[in-house]
């Protein structure tokens, strides 16, 4: 269940009778609990409490009782040695009249009416395991509020379903936007009188809903009229009293969508919630999500955190705002300067969704601002900084309205705080025309044309929020040459999710600029775009990006392309959790990037610790897998150098499966047929290995063809072998129909024995899986094999510091690591290895099996399950712990810190490889030229 999902039932189970007996089952049922849960607990089962209650281990401890008794027992579940044997993260009371609850762990407390505890709906979420950041847990309205308009707007569709459809959606999505206002505004005295909204549509429609539509459009009609027109449009006295509104919003159509009773009654429930407490700058991502079909069955996920939103917008240009407003000291010049400069500066959000990043920007803005003012005495002056300044592209035209509309809401809020309500009402009505957010495709549009480099007036204005074209939009609003700062959270999306629009989209971008941009992923196009738009004016930028393209083949594809812009990394945060409220926090792995025009001047690198706490490290510079080092790009090496094994891909039968056999087969046909058995070997591909799976294949030297023909089963198999082979539409397979007998590509086979290297492997597990075959074991083409190579070998590819290299140079195949032999194993720095240093490893490799095999029959995916590793298998844990060590050791004298530290050195070594054997290629070049 996610967050909306579970609001919903918990105010479903506070509307009804309190059941003393049944409260703590159904109270975790609202939580996600699944029935056979429920069932284990009300038996006894799974139930550890000693007071009577309901005790679920490592969550809660629930008790009801008598009326007038919550206090004792909250204390008495507080005390209860079950309570800590279980580890309890939280207790409850409750006698259906009051109820307590408090977080064991964090001390935080509930204390309320029964009725009420749905709205501290967010303090329980970690009982539905979504980690979740403190503002929702303290304010939980925008969940709320979410949950009923989606109510309300699944009841409206039913009775008209028109509405739902291509045609009319956009109609439905303008309501929304309305319905949203209204309700904000009547809490907020932008009405005059509380609930005006609301308590109008209940006192004016009939309870039957008959009317309700009419009695909202008139209402509508009403704040998109000014006095003068009001008398002659003839709209009836209890409408008068809105205020004229414009801006837009109730331009346009003022169809409404008819009600029934209980879309009414939503209607009037969603208005009894206090809008005082709404968000702009969650809202709108969670509120979109009931506008989109395709987004509705997420309801709730939608939420992005402030402090992840920060992570962009701080190093890209808040940290320095508020760096020089500590260096104005109470200096009230330089504090002038400093709100001038703000005054100019353009927040531009090229993918801006609902406006989440432009809201925040906003806010952090104001309150610097007002800092300034406070500080030189001027806490009442209207703020200088215009929403007109935070421009956004969104291609869906709903959530570019509820951007503008967060943005509104936004200034209103922040006027009150810093100004008052007074002075924030004098100047919020009418609302202005302009229209910021533009609704069309960034990758199509000129950012040049939305977000100039300086300007001297409106151009666009719009009488229609929703109606105005927008599609190459020239706003151009007074701002005369400030800084931009481009951000946000573009689509992701790799090469191959892409729709043919969005390859359109790339194509649009990147042909005839850059080789192979078709296995780029989306957000590439944002990167470049924003280099492109830095050549031309002042500004830096800073996206949310899959780590995909600082990894692997897109680093050479795409990078080289932004430094030649004469662009740089200012700043950039290692791989993290872009989380949300889906249960167990759900969410991609991401970076971020931030660009800059060449400087110079230190650069700042973000990764998190082990405890979640972030590092902060100042570069030189920041190359493009991430790491402190030099711009460098790692190319495919096509052979081993001299200091290691070579690796080659495993053996390709293409053969229709007719020379492979199984386990069943094998078993079965050698009963029958005594020949067949001594043609078979052993066949091990990624997925045999990691699972501990039998198959088997026919291996069949040249030199004893004859004998394996004369059995009746092996003749079988090559001859479909031969017809499949013949029917392939690839001339070099039908070439080997004359050869049935052998695979198509034989790699290499062992003569001792052989290393089986998987192709991809779970980012999950914290070492590459490689092991140990006998010479007889022919490896699969869905590996990697080394022959006949000392055991060493195996210690390399096992070690963490193997695994960060693989991660970065080769990157990822969706989650999973995608090994490759010419781009991570012949690239891999190795330092000069001592005859001690090569004993040493071969003592760990051997660890490594040996504790691998005390826990046989445990598959490798057993083995290094990440949730297993450390508590069932500490062996084998160990044994790579003392790999690691001795590894690292080679390299730096000492265990290395972190991951960062590890991949900075490899690329130092990296880096002076490059620079050895560019040395060597010219002096072998000269030395040539001199014998010539």
């Amino acid at each position: 269940m996610n967050a909306v999902e579970i609001e919903q039932a918990i105010t479903d189970l506070a509307e009804q009778p309190f059941d003393r007996q049944n409260f703590p089952y159904a109270f975790l049922e609202a939580f996600g609990n699944k029935e056979t849960t429920i069932k284990r607990l009300r038996t006894g089962a799974s139930n550890k409490s000693d007071l009577g209650g309901v005790l679920q281990t490592n969550n809660v401890h629930i008790l009801t009782c008598e009326t007038g008794q919550v206090a004792e027992t909250l204390s008495a579940l507080k005390e209860s040695p079950a309570t800590a044997k279980a580890k309890a993260k939280f207790v409850l009371a409750t006698d259906g009249v009051d109820f307590e609850a408090e977080d064991l762990a964090g001390g935080g407390t509930v204390a309320c009416a029964y009725g009420d505890f749905p709205d501290h709906f967010g303090f329980f979420l970690p009982l539905a395991g979504i980690t979740t950041v403190r503002e929702i847990s303290e304010n939980a309205f925008d969940i709320r509020a979410t949950s009923r308009l989606n109510r309300l707007y699944v009841e409206l569709l039913k009775d008209n379903p028109e509405w739902g459809t291509a045609a009319r959606r956009t109609d439905m999505n303008h309501f929304m936007a309305r319905l949203i206002f209204c309700f904000f505004a009547e809490d907020t005295d932008i009405f005059s009188g509380k609930r005006l909204f609301t308590d109008t549509i209940a006192q004016m429609s009939a309870k039957d809903s008959s009317n309700t539509d009419e009695v909202v459009s008139t209402l509508f009609r009403a704040m998109n009229a000014t006095d003068e027109e009001r008398e002659r449009l003839g709209l009836p006295r209890w409408s008068t009293s809105f205020p004229y509104v414009n801006g837009g919003l109730f331009s346009g159509s003022m169809d409404v969508p008819r009600f029934s009773r209980i879309a009414r009654s939503y209607l009037l429930h969603i208005g009894s919630l206090d809008w005082t407490k709404i968000n702009p700058d969650i809202f709108g991502s969670m509120i979109q999500a009931v506008a989109e079909d395709d987004e509705r069955g997420a309801l709730g996920m939608h939420y992005t955190s402030v402090p992840n939103i920060l992570k962009v917008l701080n190093p890209l240009f808040l940290d320095d705002l508020r760096a020089k407003l500590a260096d104005a000291g109470e200096n009230p010049r330089t504090l002038l300067n400093l709100r001038r400069r703000m005054a100019k500066i353009r927040v531009f959000d090229p993918a801006c969704g609902s406006g989440n990043f432009l809201v925040i920007a906003y806010k952090e803005m104001r309150a610097i601002e007002a800092e300034i003012n406070k500080r030189r005495g001027e806490p009442d002056i209207r703020s200088e900084i215009p929403l007109t300044n935070f421009r956004g592209i969104e291609i869906r035209d709903f959530p570019a309205e509820i951007a503008r509309l967060a943005l509104v809401i936004a200034e209103y809020q922040c006027d009150v705080l810093y100004r008052g309500q007074k002075l924030a009402l004098a100047h919020f009505l009418p609302l202005r025309a302009e229209n910021w957010i533009t609704c069309g495709n960034a990758l199509h549009l000129d950012w040049l044309s939305i977000c100039p480099p300086t300007g001297t007036g409106v151009q666009l204005r719009g009488n229609d929020l929703f109606a105005t074209p927008l599609a190459q939009a020239q706003i151009d609003f007074e701002n005369e040459g400030g800084e931009t700062y481009i951000c946000g959270n573009p689509p992701y999306l790799g090469n191959k999710l892409q729709s043919d629009q969005q390859k359109s989209d790339l194509k649009r971008v990147f042909d005839g600029r850059i080789d192979g941009w078709k296995s780029l992923d989306y957000v590439s196009a944002w990167l470049m775009k924003a280099a492109d738009y830095g050549m031309r004016t002042n500004a830096a930028s800073a996206f949310v990006a899959t780590n995909s393209v600082c990894q692997g083949q897109q680093v050479p594809i795409l990078w080289p392309a932004i430094f030649a812009s004469g662009h740089e990394i200012n700043f950039g945060h290692t791989s993290f959790k872009w989380a949300n409220l889906a249960g167990h926090n759900a969410g991609v792995i991401v970076i971020i990037v931030g660009l800059g025009q060449t400087s110079g001047r230190k650069k700042r690198l973000y990764s998190l610790d082990v405890d979640g706490s972030t590092r902060e490290k100042v570069c030189n510079n920041i190359n493009p897998y991430l790491v402190d080092g030099p711009n460098l790009v790692v190319e495919v090496k096509r052979s081993a150098s001299a200091d290691r094994p070579t690796m080659l891909f495993g053996n390709m039968p293409r053969d229709g499966g007719h020379l492979l056999v199984s386990q069943e087969e094998k078993e079965a046909e050698n009963a029958h047929d005594p020949v067949f058995a001594k043609f078979l070997k052993r066949f091990a591909g990624s997925e045999d290995f990691i699972h501990g799976r039998a198959r088997f294949c026919l291996w069949i030297e040249p030199d004893l063809l004859d004998e394996a023909a004369r059995s009746p089963l092996i003749a079988q198999r090559l001859g479909a072998v031969r017809k499949m082979r013949l029917a392939s539409k690839a001339a070099s397979t039908r070439d080997f129909a004359k050869v049935p007998y052998r695979f198509v590509q034989i790699q290499g086979t062992a003569h001792r024995g052989s290393f089986i290297i998987p192709r991809h492997s779970s980012e999950r597990r914290s070492f590459l899986p490689v092991g140990l075959l006998d010479a007889s074991t022919i490896v699969a083409d869905s590996a990697f094999a080394i022959y006949d190579a000392p055991l060493w070998t195996l210690a390399l590819i096992a070690s963490r510091l193997h695994l960060v290299w693989i991660a970065a140079v080769c990157g990822k195949l969706k989650t999973d690591y995608r090994y490759s032999n010419t781009l991570g194993w012949n690239t891999f720095p190795i330092p000069t290895l001592t005859d001690k240093n090569r004993s040493d490893m071969d003592c760990a490799a051997a660890e490594i099996l040996l504790a691998r095999e005390s826990y046989y029959p445990a598959t490798v995916a057993e083995l290094y399950d990440p949730e297993r590793l450390g508590s069932e298998f500490i062996q084998l844990q160990e044994a790579h712990l003392h790999n690691d060590e001795i590894v690292e050791r080679i390299y730096i004298g000492r265990r290395f810190k972190n991951d960062t530290e590890r991949l900075e050195k490899l690329f130092e070594i990296y880096a002076l490889t490059l620079k050895r054997n560019a040395v060597q290629e010219t002096t072998g070049a000269r030395e040539g030229a001199s014998r010539w």
